[in-house]
């Protein structure tokens, strides 16, 4: 008959997978140090990931684009117009015939850090997470105006993931290494190793916990310092000195994080309208080619639009831009960046989000000086503080936005203002929209999770797993014959059943037993629920809903609900024990006990 599962049922690795040496795992799993120099390695290979993922598309970029090696696109004064023109249009028209034919060979959707850690307990597809950082690498690489960044978490999670499975780490521990990936990744590329440290709990955990904090803060750190060394070039934010921040600038930077989540709920609901255009009008195969054919001839315009927008963000402060080329550079930003990922390329909205936030700042400042020039406000302040507000609004983690002024800047007054700006752009968009862009993907697919806590063990936590052997009777047997086959006190539930063990109600066995009940008559006679039962596929969350709504003690599980056929019991009581156990063990794992 059915029997439960193992509290603590892991998947183990198949026989064809890699695996560390028994010695190894039992050191790993026994020892908190040896799980901090794990998270080191893959720090080091996060950064290895970054500075190879960036030398790439850089080469791609003077390859394509005829741009002299080392400089970046967004950054160039000017672009052919025939390659400005043909490289994304072709790129894309590769990209996307490519994408299609991977598709028919590899269904399954690629699973991000974020997903993975919600919903799998950090498991990854190392394969998978190659196939995404080359499809960004070439997305940008093309010119199309998407971020690395997503693919450089994506391919050093997916590593961190696979390193912890050949070590056999507990979930909650795998969790975390999935996290040193993306912290390394993020240090890396923003030569940020706090933003980093805090990008792997605001976003990629979904909590801070102390056990946690020596793996990822050196997955960090060794991710930003393997990065800066194999980089020729500054891979982060370059800005230029900043001014004074008065008390009255915290009121504007309030302000300014309230614009700053209307714009950005905005970019992220014009991603979802577009695409969903291209999905009803346009074949999957020509989304990417058309997208290509709009960003190109914005480019025409100016090149600040392609690509992820390093070089354009770096000419910010550095330039002396008019109000109407601001304006401009802004608006075609915001079209290439929503066609881009709406068409269908790979690639994330961090630093295009970064760009535009900058670029708004810029806009904010003009017209707080005309409207009350005697405020004397700084532009490169304002285009800090906006950059940080717009990248917590799209991306989420007002930590880390803060965290990447902070080590941009080195100006801690001016994290301040960039703090309450990050936090009026977070909550606004908490209470109006409830997503970052990620998490606003997941809710177009039908998911329901909203950040990266973990919430799959309640899937896995199912009916099938918890309930137990059912003991039947046939619906039509006698209560006299009942009695004397379950005496008062064997068992307090039994299912009667018909014909091949189709659900027919539960009978109470005191019930049975009671004195007034005619020995004769058929147990049909005290049937309860026979309209209510539990699937083997419910989850514990749904199976409490049924017992709350029946309000009964037990309840028979089905095969499904058109076969009827029982398979099992479970009770409420245990449901809720089970349940217990379950947050108890997140909590320890949580707190560093587990």
């Amino acid at each position: 008959m059915n029997r439960r599962f193992p509290a603590r049922h892991r998947v183990a690795p198949a026989p064809s997978e890699f695996e560390a040496p028994h010695r190894l795992r039992s050191l790993v799993r026994s020892r908190e140090t040896a799980l901090v120099v794990l998270g080191a390695v893959v720090g080091a290979i996060a950064g290895l990931v970054v500075t190879a993922m960036n030398a790439a598309v850089n080469g791609l970029h003077a390859l394509l684009f005829g741009i002299p090696p080392g400089t970046r696109l967004s950054a160039s004064w000017s672009v052919d117009p025939i390659a400005a023109i043909a490289v994304p249009c072709l790129g894309g028209l590769a990209f996307g015939i490519a994408s299609a034919w991977l598709a028919a060979r590899r269904p399954q959707r690629e699973i991000d850090p974020i997903e993975a850690n919600a919903l799998h307990g950090g498991r990854m597809s190392l394969l998978g997470s190659v196939v995404v950082a080359v499809k960004t690498v070439w997305s940008s690489g093309v010119g199309a105006s998407v971020g690395l960044e997503a693919g450089y978490t994506q391919l050093a999670a997916g590593i961190a993931s696979r390193l912890g499975i050949a070590f056999r780490l507990r979930r909650g521990d795998l969790r975390v290494l999935v996290g040193c990936g993306a912290a390394g990744g993020i240090a890396g590329a923003f030569q940020a190793p706090l933003a980093g440290a805090f990008y792997a709990f605001e976003l990629v955990i979904g909590t801070y916990s102390v056990a946690g904090l020596a793996p990822v803060a050196a997955a960090a750190v060794v991710g930003y310092a393997v990065a800066g060394a194999l980089s020729p070039g500054h891979l982060g934010i370059i800005t230029v000195e900043t001014g004074k921040i008065a008390h009255h600038d915290l009121l504007l930077a309030a302000a300014l994080g309230l614009a700053m989540a209307g714009l950005g709920i905005g970019v992220m609901r014009s991603v979802a309208v577009v695409e969903a255009l291209f999905v009803r009008f346009v074949k999957p195969a020509l989304r990417p080619f058309l997208g290509g054919l709009v960003v190109g001839c914005l480019a025409l315009i100016t090149p600040r639009v392609l690509s992820s927008g390093h070089g354009a963000l770096h000419l910010v402060g550095l330039l002396d831009l008019s109000l109407k080329t601001v304006a401009l550079i802004l608006a075609l930003k915001i079209v290439a960046s929503v066609v881009s990922l709406g068409s269908g390329f790979r690639g994330g909205l961090f630093f295009a989000s970064l760009l535009m936030g900058a670029l708004a700042g810029q806009i904010f400042a003009v017209a707080i000086a005309t409207v009350a020039p005697s405020l004397h406000v700084d532009s490169n302040v304002w285009s800090v503080v906006a950059m940080s507000a717009l990248a917590a609004t799209v991306i989420g983690g007002p930590l880390t936005m803060t965290f990447i002024a902070l080590e941009s800047t080195g100006d801690l007054w001016l994290t301040v203002a960039v703090l309450v700006a990050v936090i009026v752009a977070a909550q606004v968009t908490r209470e109006t929209f409830g997503y970052s862009f990620a998490t606003w993907r997941f809710h177009l697919r039908g998911e329901t999770i909203r950040s990266a806590a973990d919430v799959g063990w309640m899937r896995d936590l199912t009916v099938g797993r918890m309930m137990r052997e059912a003991r039947t009777v046939p619906a039509d047997t006698t209560i006299g014959a009942l009695r004397r086959a379950f005496p008062l006190g064997s068992t307090g539930q039994v299912v009667a059943v018909e014909a091949d063990d189709v659900y027919a109600g539960l009978v109470s066995v005191p019930e049975a037993h009671a004195a007034e009940r005619d020995a004769a008559a058929p147990v049909r006679s005290l049937l309860r629920f026979s309209d209510e039962m539990l699937s083997q596929t419910m989850t514990a969350k749904q199976a409490a809903a049924v017992f709350d709504r029946t309000e009964a003690e037990a309840l028979a599980v089905v095969e499904s609900e058109e076969t009827r056929k029982v398979i099992g019991l479970l009770t409420e009581a245990y449901l809720l024990r089970r349940y217990s156990a379950e947050l108890e063990r997140r909590r320890q794992e949580i707190i560093g006990e587990g």
